[in-house]
């Protein structure tokens, strides 16, 4: 059971939030954001951050979207976890490649070595944050300029920070 339902998409769409969005995840019920619905302007300032970085910028979508999902894994948010992007999909991300992202990426040499780096920032950030140092952004700089460093990095903040927020949430999908 739900901690919190989503409120029904007729009052959404009055509030004028945009549930097309969020759809864009695979979601056609937008459960997420008819949760955060309940508070109209976070549920556009939070969904909008979370868009801007998971579709908008300067690193491959694509490689956000493993991220994402890493995440998901790592928060143990099955809500997130489901949920796949359709236009990462449709750009030739496919299930392996984002199986892959989760576990074994660092010997996985399909992945580039900037690749490995954004999975390795992932699976560092909440479990070995002592980890993400200078030099670890030093080896970053290698591969990505500091504004794509920080794209990937508010992109591993807000989303699973929302992910452990939906998991709380009793999995409502």
């Amino acid at each position: 059971m739900a901690a919190v339902d989503p409120i029904p998409k007729s009052d959404a769409q009055t509030q004028g939030i945009d549930l097309d969005s969020f759809a864009r995840l695979g979601d056609e019920e937008t459960v997420f954001l008819r949760i955060l619905a309940r508070v109209p302007g976070y549920a556009e300032a939070i969904w909008g951050a979370m868009s801007e970085s998971l579709f908008e910028g300067n690193v491959d979508h694509r490689l956000k979207e493993i991220v994402r999902l890493q995440l998901a894994s790592t928060a143990e948010d099955a809500y997130f976890g489901d949920l796949r992007s359709k236009e990462a999909l449709a750009s030739g991300l496919t299930e392996e490649r984002i199986a892959a992202g989760q576990t074994g990426f660092e010997t996985d040499p399909d992945f580039t070595d900037a690749e490995k780096w954004a999975l390795r920032y992932a699976w560092l950030m909440y479990r070995r944050p002592e980890q993400v140092d200078a030099g670890f952004y030093a080896e970053g700089k290698r591969h990505f300029s500091e504004a794509e460093i920080m794209e990937l990095g508010g992109l591993i903040a807000i989303h699973y920070g929302m992910q452990v927020f939906m998991r709380t949430m009793g999995n409502p999908a």
